[in-house]
C-alpha cells in the first residue's frame, strides 16, 4: 500500500476570517484532504494577537500560529516559522498562498527540501514601502518554487514579476460548486427591498475598500438614473469607506435606489444573486485578480459587468459573451454598461446563459481540484 501523499497548504488566516484567498485555502484544505491516499495540515496565523491554537474544523487539521498582531497587511509571528519548520518536514510538498511575507521567509528558515508549489492570487500592489524589504525574499520564493500557480494567464501578464518566471507558471483558475448554489431557495430577497418592484436589480458584492470600485459604482448609477434607467442598485458587504459611501449615495440623491445590504450571510447572499438582473465588479485597481464573486453571479445566470483590469478579472467573465467588461475608474463608461444591460432584457438573458454554462465547462471545483491535485503532485496520480 502506497504512502499517503502528504500536503502542509499554507496562508495568512482562515475561515472564519473572510476573503476570497481564506474562501480558496478553506475550499483547498477540505476537498484534497477529502481524497483518498492525500493528507492535508493546514498552517495560518491568528487573526490579532494571541498564542498558537490548534483546532479541526469541518475535517481539516488546522493549525493558527500565536502572533503579536498585522502589520503592513501581514501577522507578525515568530511561532509560525517554527511551526513551518516542524510541520514542513512532515509534509511531501508545501502550498503557499501569497502575498505572504512571513511564508516566504519562513521557507528559506526551514531547510525544506520537498515539492514547493505557489499559488500566486496577487502583485503586492498598494505597500510599496513593504516591496522594498520584501522582494528579495519574494524572488527566492519564486526561484525555489517547482510550480507556480495562476488562476489565470491575466495573472502572469499582468504581474511585474511573473514574467520572468513564466516556464513555472501553471493556470489553474478557481471553481466553485455549483450544486451549493443552484440548490438555494429562490425568494425575492432584493425584489422585496425595492422601491420600485419592476426596476431592474443591479448587485455587488464585496468589501468596501478603494480598489473595490465602489465609489466609481456610485457616480456610474448617478449618471444610469439620470438616463431615464429603471434600476436600482443593491451592495452588500461592509469596510471603512461605508459611511463615505452612504454619505455619497444622499449627495447624489440617489438614496432612494441604493441599497446598502452590510454583511449577508451565504444563505442571503446566494438568494441576492439569484434575484438579482445584472452583477457588477467595478475594481479599480490590480488588488483585484480574480473576482470569484463574478462566477457566484455567473452559476445563476446573471450577465456581469467588470473592468478591464491588467489581472485575471476580464478572463472570468468574457465582454459580449457573458457580460461587458470597460475600463477601470470610468465612471460614464461603466454607466453606459448598467443602462445598455438595464435595457435590454434579451441581451441580459444571452449573456446569463452563456455565463451559466461557462461556469458549468470552466470553473467547475471538482475539475479544478483535479488540476490542482496533479500539480501538487507532480501529476503522479492518474486514479482522480
Amino acid at each position: 500500500m502506497s504512502r499517503k501523499l502528504r500536503i502542509l497548504e499554507v496562508n495568512k488566516a482562515y475561515f472564519p476570517h473572510t476573503g476570497g484567498i481564506e474562501t480558496l485555502v478553506r475550499q483547498y484544505s477540505e476537498e484534497l484532504g477529502r481524497l483518498d491516499g492525500v493528507e492535508v495540515k493546514t498552517l495560518v496565523c491568528r487573526d490579532g494577537r494571541g498564542g498558537t491554537v490548534r483546532e479541526r474544523i469541518d475535517g481539516v487539521d488546522l493549525t493558527r500560529a500565536g502572533s503579536f498582531g498585522t502589520y503592513f497587511s501581514c501577522p507578525v509571528s515568530l511561532s509560525f516559522i517554527r511551526l513551518f519548520r516542524k510541520m514542513a518536514k512532515k509534509a511531501d510538498v508545501v502550498h503557499i498562498h501569497v502575498p505572504f511575507p512571513l511564508a516566504d521567509l519562513a521557507l528559506m528558515l526551514s531547510g525544506f527540501r520537498g515539492r514547493v508549489v505557489v499559488s500566486w492570487h496577487s502583485d503586492i500592489v498598494k505597500q510599496k514601502k513593504l516591496m522594498l524589504f520584501y522582494k528579495p525574499f519574494m524572488r527566492y520564493l519564486l526561484k525555489r518554487a517547482d510550480a507556480v500557480v495562476t488562476a489565470t494567464e491575466g495573472h502572469v501578464k499582468g504581474s511585474e514579476y511573473l514574467p520572468e518566471f513564466a516556464e513555472k507558471c501553471v493556470t489553474v483558475p478557481y471553481g466553485i460548486t455549483p450544486g451549493d448554489y443552484l440548490g438555494v431557495e429562490r425568494v425575492p430577497f432584493l425584489t422585496e427591498k425595492c422601491a420600485d418592484r419592476e426596476s431592474v436589480k443591479i448587485f455587488f458584492t464585496g468589501r468596501l475598500v478603494y480598489y473595490k470600485g465602489v465609489e466609481v459604482l456610485l457616480r456610474a448609477f448617478r449618471y444610469a438614473s439620470g438616463a431615464q434607467c429603471k434600476c436600482e442598485l443593491f451592495i452588500a458587504g461592509t469596510g471603512e469607506l461605508e459611511d463615505k459611501l452612504k454619505a455619497m449615495a444622499e449627495r447624489f440623491v440617489i438614496a432612494e435606489k441604493v441599497h446598502f445590504l452590510g454583511f449577508l450571510p451565504d444563505e442571503q447572499l446566494r438568494q441576492a444573486y439569484a434575484d438579482c438582473d445584472i452583477f457588477v465588479l467595478p475594481s479599480v485597481v490590480r488588488s483585484e485578480a480574480f473576482g470569484i464573486v463574478q462566477l457566484e453571479a455567473m452559476v445563476y445566470g446573471k450577465p456581469v459587468i467588470n473592468t478591464d483590469l491588467p489581472s485575471g478579472v476580464p478572463y472570468v467573465s468574457l465582454h459580449g459573451k457573458t457580460g461587458l467588461t470597460v475600463r477601470p475608474n470610468d465612471p460614464k463608461q461603466l454607466a453606459a454598461a448598467m443602462v445598455k444591460l438595464a435595457k435590454d432584457g434579451g441581451m441580459r438573458e444571452r449573456f446569463g446563459k452563456a455565463a451559466k454554462q461557462r461556469v458549468m465547462d470552466v470553473f467547475s471545483e471538482k475539475d479544478v481540484l483535479e488540476r490542482l491535485y496533479g500539480v501538487l503532485a507532480d501529476e503522479r496520480r492518474t486514479d482522480i
